[in-house]
């Protein structure tokens, strides 16, 4: 990875001018069940610009987008430690979408962070250097003797100080320090990076002042919904629009049609004054419904479509050894069953987008992780250039993956294009949890053989799922982001992974940690079968096959050793071993994903069919924690995330639609309901990996290991039904 040698000065040394560096950022290539390589940064346009202005202040502008996964704060560590600037005089700015100067605008797959870590960090050595330089040609000193901290260079012999306020003139006027020679600091030296930093973006969401993307507010703004067909595929047959135009406030009612690429299901748009206004106005819609072709689709045929799928050889996907022979020969042999519904992201703010459509052009107010492929949807759609669609990137109440897509932005601009005054499109919670592009629904089949000596002689795992690439892009491969962390981290001498799709008109999308949250689950569970069949201690039975393994990827030579070491963490800081009362348990997992390595060792207490999950200690390898505290969080956020898919979560569907409509169908834990959590970092030094969504797939098998330990009995199930596991 290389910081462009492209940078320049503005303006020479004249007032108001600024020290600018454009920055490259990497491709991060990965494919389901192989770790992610670090693929060289792009020529052309630049991703990243850092701006220093001659008070000192140094500006980082960024296409990402801060949807709570803290990376307004991380990023800025990162320059800023390198820089040698104080953090206080250090801010981000949220980039325009605009694809000549920034490509990659997309903000998921755990990447930001990752992305950023050497590209930062060369810009920072770059600055630091020349503000060195600045001061060290003056002074008439070798830049070796001076050093660079809290926006000031020092020349410890002579006393001589001057912040960068004070060199900005002079180092206007030199050429910036190659990216190539210039020296990033010893990881040592560090004087932020790793430290405990306050998250810049949380006062304003405390004291109320940030502004997400349902508090835009333009002259003369309008508010729109739309009535959806409730079934999915489903569209308008009829509809008469006099009652509805009937209500104060309505001013306008149109149909909207489907738009195929970004897979929007169109429906009757209704335009308001006042949100209030368009909701009653689409109660007051008389529709027909054309339910289309999926009417007939139920949860309780696709669960069976599911299960068949597995009972037959599904295409090789991993195939080492030879599975069949031993298994038919091995001592013990097991077979387990998971099975996962489809889930909803639910993000705190639901789905909205403000739009101004204007003679040259659209102007959109997006809270997105994607803003530069609403542009080109809404661009395609309206027929414009992408230069005459402007989108401005809004925080967000969570993204979780559902953020990633057009459909909202493209509605939008459906109805700013009629209406020619600003719009802003409200999807209810009841248009979110219904109208989503869900996780898919899967099932492993597993079957497992042991040796005399309960050593694991053979795994066959098959695997069928809704898949999601069959949606978005039915000529590809369907497994594509379907096996992902199935592949089996253990010493498994015969191993093989297969997979089948199941056809569905669900809508389906990438939902955070995507097919690790169900492969993960499968995996860390099966394992733990396969230990309490070998009658060994679950702990004792991974370590030993972790230690098999090690060394033994060639893409990844450390993934067994990593796993291993945060196994060992978690287990050291919770009371594994310990005796415990009768009803409750303790149960663990460790699982890799998105180059991050993460165990959890839970504790549960059960009553009745009760489950609650009392404490979870975890331990973390993302490489290098940027911000301590960050890592927590998003260990904290995670657990939570996966334990309300683990304990409530499940869209079912019924006639073609989703039976859930809100959260009083589609519950979350509460907060009373919340474990102690806590997050042992393990400082590996490899290369960063991602921390928005590794720590989602181990949570529920801990959980569920736990309640075997607790109670002998397997839950394989998601969400839990203790109750029905007892039978």
């Amino acid at each position: 990875m290389k910081v462009s040698r492209r940078a320049f000065v503005a303006g020479g040394a004249a007032a108001g001018a600024a020290i600018v560096i454009g920055i490259k950022l990497p491709r991060l290539f990965g494919q389901a069940g192989v770790p992610r390589m670090r693929g060289p940064a792009e020529s052309g346009p630049f991703q990243a610009w850092v701006r220093l202005t001659p008070d000192g202040k140094l500006g980082l502008i960024v296409a990402k987008s801060e949807m709570g996964q803290g990376i307004s704060t991380g990023l800025p560590m990162i320059l800023a430690d390198e820089a040698g600037v104080d953090f206080n005089d250090v801010s981000i700015v949220q980039a325009e979408t605009d694809p000549e100067l920034y490509r990659h605008l997309g903000t998921g797959g755990s990447g930001s962070t990752m992305e950023g870590y050497e590209p930062l960090r060369t810009a920072g050595a770059q600055l630091r250097a020349l503000m060195i330089a600045a001061a060290a040609q003056p002074w008439k000193v070798p830049e070796s003797e001076c050093a660079a901290a809290d926006s000031m260079v020092t020349h410890a012999g002579s006393g001589r100080k001057a912040t960068y306020a004070q060199l900005f003139k002079v180092a206007s006027t030199l050429p910036l320090p190659s990216a190539d020679s210039v020296k990033l600091k010893d990881p040592s030296q560090f004087t932020l990076i790793g430290k405990e930093v306050p998250r810049i973006d949380v006062p304003s969401k405390v004291n109320g002042s940030a502004r997400f993307g349902l508090d835009t507010r333009l002259p003369g703004m309008v508010y729109a919904v739309i009535a959806r067909c409730p079934t999915f595929g489903g569209k308008p047959a009829r509809f008469d629009a006099t009652k509805a135009m009937a209500v104060p406030g309505v001013v306008k009612v149109f149909e909207v049609p489907p738009v195929q690429q970004s897979f929007t299901a169109g429906g009757i748009a209704v335009v308001a004054k006042n949100t209030w206004a368009a909701f009653k106005g689409r109660e007051a819609l008389d529709i027909t419904w054309d339910h289309g072709p999926h009417a007939g689709e139920n949860s309780a045929t696709l669960r069976r479509q599911l299960l068949d799928a597995t009972t037959a050889p599904g295409k090789s996907i991993v195939d080492h050894g030879k599975v069949d022979e031993a298994l038919a020969s091995a001592a013990k042999r097991m077979e387990a069953v998971y099975e996962f519904p489809f889930l909803a992201h639910a993000t705190m703010e639901p789905m909205n987008l403000t739009a101004h459509r204007t003679a040259d052009g659209i102007e959109l107010w997006a809270p997105t992780q994607s803003p530069d492929w609403i542009q080109g949807a809404v661009a395609q759609l309206l027929k414009l250039s992408p230069k005459d669609v402007v989108v401005h990137t809004t925080w967000m109440g969570g993204g979780f993956g559902r953020r990633y897509h057009t459909d909202f932005g493209v509605e939008a601009a459906q109805i700013a294009d009629v209406i020619r005054q600003p719009v802003q499109l409200v999807w209810s919670r009841e248009d979110d949890i219904a109208h989503d592009f869900y996780r898919p629904a899967a099932c492993h089949r597993m079957s497992g053989g042991l040796d005399a000596q309960g050593n694991p002689v053979a795994w066959l795992d098959r695997l069928a799922s809704t898949s999601i690439r069959a949606w978005w892009q039915p000529s590809a491969p369907p497994e594509q982001q379907e096996v992902g962390g199935a592949g089996n981290a253990y010493a498994i001498p015969n191993f093989r992974l297969e997979y089948a799709p199941v056809a569905s008109g669900v809508p389906r999308m990438w939902w955070r940690s995507v097919e690790n949250s169900f492969n993960g689950f499968a995996v860390e569970c099966f394992v733990d079968e396969l230990a309490a069949a070998a009658k060994a201690d679950p702990v004792e039975f991974r370590r030993k096959l972790l230690q098999a393994q090690q060394g033994k990827n060639p893409a990844n030579p450390r993934y067994a050793e990593r796993l291993r070491e945060v196994l060992e963490t978690a287990v050291a800081r919770s009371d594994w071993g310990k005796p415990i009362e009768q009803g409750r348990g303790r149960g663990v997992a460790a699982f890799n994903s998105f180059d991050s390595y993460i165990a959890y060792v839970a504790e549960v207490t059960v009553k009745g069919s009760n489950i609650k999950v009392d404490r979870v200690v975890a331990a973390v390898d993302c490489g290098r924690a940027i911000n301590p505290n960050g890592v927590r969080s998003q260990t904290e956020g995670a657990i939570v995330f996966g334990l309300s898919a683990a304990l409530k979560g499940e869209i079912t569907i019924k006639k073609g639609a989703a039976e859930q409509t809100n959260f009083d169908g589609y519950d979350l834990i509460r907060m009373p309901e919340a474990p102690a959590i806590e997050v042992h970092i393990v400082d590996s030094g490899a290369e960063l990996g991602g921390m928005g969504e590794p720590g989602v797939p181990p949570i529920a098998p801990a959980v569920a290991n736990a309640v075997f330990a607790a109670t002998g009995i397997r839950l394989r199930k998601l969400p839990f039904d203790l109750a029905a596991a007892k039978g």
